[in-house]
């Protein structure tokens, strides 16, 4: 049976899963049953056959504002779940945290507050409406900027990360500048056609080998974490893995004589409960 959620909606189209957080009211803050229905959500999508890539987006105005600290506070339970979870580093809030290995497109708009940054921080590709605001309050409110900053460091400058960090809620990155630094490939005007266009992008990366795919991110992901050595003997062998796979060969046969490629196999769950992406990379 599928999957019911009370602050997420999860869907399909064709090959692309969409994973959609859904409490526009409270900004699509994270509360206690969304922190509970993400890792199900991702897992879900993860693990459909006919899932190849995954879009996250996000009802109504903004995208996410951080943690719904009202809500959290009315139940210790769940405050006393996900402050385990922080102190430990098990976060199970993005797709990297719950090892997916299909690819993410974040398609976000309005305000990317706080925790939100933990979306854009873990996802493979991002695209932001023009009105996107990003706003890291961690530091106006008495907390530390870390995982999702830490993240950050791995695709920006480390000054563009510090000075977002710094300035707190008293200053907001806009689009343009995020594109401009890096922190998104593309700025959708109008905003109202962020989803259409995240549909037509997550179409084309549809169209490759999902075990190919995999492999790629497994490799390009360890690369942050490893030296460069270390990152391209490991991804040597994920090359060699992939010899003689039906993708590979089917591929360039379709490439000469232009065709749609077969749907492979899924791709191989990764090893050890860490290794989708390829491991924790941050």
């Amino acid at each position: 049976m599928p999957e019911e959620y009370q602050t997420l909606r999860v869907s399909t189209d064709g090959p692309v899963g969409w994973l959609e957080l859904n409490r526009p009211k409270a900004g699509n803050a994270m509360d206690g049953a969304m922190f509970e229905e993400l890792p199900r959500a991702w897992a879900q999508l993860d693990a459909d056959p006919s899932v190849r890539v995954i879009v996250n987006v996000a009802a109504g105005r903004d995208f996410c504002t951080g943690l719904d600290v009202v809500q959290l506070n009315r139940d210790p339970a769940a405050l006393r779940t996900q402050s385990r979870r922080t102190k430990r580093s098990e976060l199970q809030i993005t797709a990297w945290h719950c090892g997916v290995v299909k690819p993410v497109i974040a398609a976000i708009q309005g305000r990317v507050v706080g925790g939100g940054l933990h979306f854009v921080a873990d996802a493979d590709i991002v695209l932001a409406a023009a009105d996107t605001r990003f706003i890291d309050t961690h530091v106006s409110v008495g907390q530390v900027t870390a995982f999702e900053g830490i993240a950050l460091t791995r695709k920006l400058a480390a000054e563009t990360v510090m000075r977002l960090a710094l300035a707190g809620r008293h200053e907001a990155l806009g689009a343009d500048r995020a594109y401009q630094l890096g922190m998104v490939s593309e700025v959708v005007d109008p905003p109202e056609e962020l989803r259409a266009r995240a549909g037509e992008l997550a179409a084309k990366i549809a169209r490759n080998s999902p075990s190919a795919m995999a492999a790629t991110k497994r490799a390009l992901y360890r690369a942050l974490e490893d030296g460069l050595t270390t990152a391209c003997t490991a991804a040597a062998a994920d090359l060699v893995d992939l010899w003689g796979h039906p993708d590979q060969i089917e591929g360039p046969a379709a490439f000469v004589r232009p065709r749609p490629a077969p749907r492979g196999p899924p791709p191989t769950p990764p090893r050890g409960p860490r290794a989708a992406r390829s491991g924790r990379r941050r």
